[in-house]
């Protein structure tokens, strides 16, 4: 008798649980050796060569970016895509105070579940490692350099106390603000000095009194990373680093430039010289797929837990921008801890059994939610016509860029 080829959902579950225990030693090893935004040489190299050895065809340096990558498997004419992201940067001096470690095993653990199944499913896996996420964009990056155009949809789980689905984040900006002033004795001729130190305490000032007249959901907070070299000269150069979050993309740039008037009373009043930069792009606010959320939710019930609709994330995330761009989804997997992300005691949670678990659950049911997808006629022609779609606009995009102007 002829043997048949286990169901899409058996290959899936088969294939996690051979890769069950790399998935793990991976999420506690990336734990031992946090990497900050682009430095995360480490899980880079782990990470691909997990993949690597999965069968999967990996690229380096993706959009550029030495620690960035894409790792793919399945029929190259699918015409769905599936994509995953994985995440792997940790805070200065935190660690994965974030749980990034577990979003880059999840991730790679779903990739890899996902493709035993992608020749009966007719559909293609690109794991993305986008480095970055905690500063600096990196998803945006790889999307705008084109990395995410032959994705038809993107998914992630990020750790948190309990688990949730479908909820939208904050939009983010990141300022940079730089005063030049003048050195001077600060006891014998403090009067020739242009003090940039004040200017940053008079920027402050601003700012603060200025929240009195936000709407609700705005947040701006800042750190000054240089004020001076000794208390006893003026200091010529003063520098503050502010992150300014809001319900969209579209109401920080309505209140910007109040916002910059803060920051220019500073050198308005102290006879300084302002630079403002923004170190990284913005992040748009998270806009995740009804269905695929609804998908998600239900596979993770069925592995025991209770995920709750979420209304609002009020962190930032660049996931947002892939969110803007095609289906996407961001749920919360649940460490059973009472500890918040970015804090030394979340980091303790991402590592041990309720860790170990939301790894394979989270990837489980990553895989589960595409395969879904994939063997949905009606969501699979939704998200595939969305796909061809955005093609067509970036085509008419590109041939209108290359017309370019008359020369004069």
């Amino acid at each position: 008798m002829a043997r048949t080829a286990p169901a899409p959902d058996a290959a899936i579950r088969a294939r996690l649980d051979t890769v069950r225990d790399p998935l793990l030693s991976l999420a506690r090893d990336l734990h031992a050796h946090p990497e900050t935004a682009f430095a995360e040489h480490h899980a880079a190299d782990a990470l691909t060569r997990l993949l690597a050895d999965a069968g999967f065809a990996v690229e380096r340096g993706t959009a550029g970016l030495p620690t960035a990558f894409t790792a793919t498997a399945g029929p190259a004419d699918a015409d769905l895509t599936v994509g995953l992201c994985l995440e792997y940067d940790a805070l200065p001096d935190l660690g994965h105070a974030c749980g990034h470690n577990l979003i880059a095993a999840a991730g790679a653990g779903a990739a890899i579940a996902l493709a035993a199944a992608a020749g009966d499913l007719g559909l293609r896996v690109k794991a993305l490692g986008t480095p970055a996420e905690e500063g600096g964009g990196g998803k945006i990056l790889m999307l705008d350099a084109g990395a995410f155009d032959d994705v038809s949809c993107a998914l992630m789980v990020h750790p948190g106390p309990a688990d949730d689905f479908g909820g939208s984040s904050r939009a983010s900006r990141g300022v940079v603000a730089e005063y030049e002033g003048r050195a001077a004795h600060a006891a014998v001729a403090p009067h020739d000095g242009l003090n940039a130190a004040d200017a940053c305490v008079v920027a402050q000032t601003a700012l603060a009194l200025l929240r009195q007249q936000l709407p609700d959901g705005v947040r701006m907070h800042g750190i000054v990373t240089h004020g001076g070299d000794r208390t006893n000269i003026i200091p010529a150069r003063a520098r503050m680093k502010w992150q300014l979050r809001a319900d969209t993309l579209d109401e920080l740039e309505t209140l910007w430039p109040r916002i910059r008037a803060c920051f220019e009373a500073g050198a308005v009043a102290t006879g300084c010289e302002l630079t403002l930069t923004e170190p990284s792009p913005a992040y748009a606010d998270l806009r995740q797929d009804a269905w695929l959320g609804d998908a998600y939710a239900r596979h993770v019930r069925a592995l025991g837990r209770d995920p709750e609709p979420a209304v609002f994330i009020g962190a930032s995330t660049d996931m947002g921008n892939i969110s803007r761009a095609l289906p996407a989804v961001h749920p919360t997997i649940g460490l059973s801890c009472h500890a918040r992300p970015h804090t030394a005691e979340f980091a303790e949670a991402t590592i041990g059994e309720p860790a170990d678990r939301a790894v394979l659950d989270g990837a489980l049911a990553m895989a589960l939610t595409a395969a879904d997808l994939a063997a949905d006629p009606e969501q699979r022609a939704r998200v595939t016509a969305a796909h061809r779609a955005r093609a067509r606009r970036a085509d008419a995009g590109q041939r209108r860029s290359s017309a370019g102007s008359p020369l004069g």
